[in-house]
This record gives structure tokens, sequence and C-alpha cells, in this order.
């Protein structure tokens, strides 16, 4: 199994790095500058790819909120906080949001959609998107191809002792998730606290 998925990533290495990015996995931007490290990829393709895909996908979520504003508000009940939230963030600090986006917790699909639901220029979103996408990529996939040997490494570590690994990723996942949560959490305070 694990020869036939290798076989499917270096056949289609490309094509799963585009579809990957669409929906915004680092992982996938991992993999690839692992692949651009054992020379299965190149790195200025990978990274054409992968922004590509990234600016594909947050195109995707912008239109959903400019011509489906009706069914967001719907089937979304449960995100109303985040997409006010994502409302004072467009409002507070303009266009930087939107290059920022991709690295702000739990909101990497909200923004664009939210700012779907407003009058901004589509546009500029657009051309902050690409820019941002592709800034994106470049870093995660050269971080991944500079460290590919270390990564390569703890790979290869956690197949041979995953027993050991479970804890760590599961501290390591917990860990991320509440500092995250906490400095949203922060930052959301600050800006309600300042709106009213």
């Amino acid at each position: 199994m694990e020869a036939l998925f290798t076989q499917w990533i270096q056949e289609y290495g490309y094509i799963i790095l585009f579809l990957w990015s669409i929906l915004e996995g680092e992982l996938g931007l991992i993999m690839a500058g692992i692949m651009c490290h054992t020379g299965h990829m190149t790195i200025p393709i990978a990274i054409l790819v992968a922004g590509f895909g990234g600016f594909v996908g947050d195109q995707i979520y912008f239109y959903i909120g400019r011509y489906n504003k009706q069914f967001i508000y719907k089937q979304l009940k449960t995100q109303r906080r985040k997409f006010a939230f994502a409302h004072l963030l467009l409002q507070r600090y303009g266009w930087p949001i939107i290059f920022a986006q991709r690295y702000l917790y739990g909101m990497r699909t909200i923004i664009p959609m939210s700012i779907g639901v407003t009058r901004y220029s589509a546009k500029t979103f657009a051309l902050i998107n690409l820019v941002s996408a592709m800034v994106w990529a470049a870093i995660t996939i050269l971080l991944a191809y500079f460290f590919g040997e270390q990564l390569l490494a703890l790979v290869n570590y956690g197949k041979e002792h995953y027993y050991v690994a479970i804890p760590f990723a599961i501290l390591l996942g917990g860990g991320i998730y509440y500092y995250l949560h906490k400095v949203t959490q922060k930052v959301e305070r600050k800006i309600t606290g300042e709106k009213k």
C-alpha cells in the first residue's frame, strides 16, 4: 500500500499538490518540499502549482460569499460569531488581513467568504490573494526543502516507533490549538473592545 501511494505521489504529484492546496493543507506543501529535496519535484513548479491551488481555493470561498449570501447565513448559523469577527478584522486592518488570513487559525475559509459578502472589490481581493498564496507556498515549500533530511528522518522514526509519536502528536497538536485559540480570542477581544 505504501509503495502504491509513493508511486501515485511520484506520477501525479503536481495534480495532488494543486488539489491539496485548494483545501489549503500545509501538509501537502510540506510533502512537496520533501519531494523537492529528494528530486521528485522541482521547487519553482511546486511553488507555482501550490500557490495557484491556494489562490483558487480562496477565490471559490470568496465567490460563494458573493453569490450565495442567503445560503451562507442560513447554513453557517454556528459560524456567525466568526463572520462578525472577520468583518471587524477587515474594517480594522483592511487589505493586510486578506494577506494574513492563511495564518489565522479557524478563519481561513470564513474570511474569504465574509469578504465576498461585502462590497469589497473582487479584483483587489484576487490580486492580494494571488500574492498571498504564492508567498504562503514559497515559505512552506522552501522550509520543508531545506529541512528535508530532518523531516525524512522524523517520518522514518515515526514509522518505526509510531507508539512514541502518538502522545507527542497529541500534546503538540493540543498545544498549538490552545495557543492559536487564545491568540484569536485576545485579538477578538481587543478589536471588539475598540469597536465599542
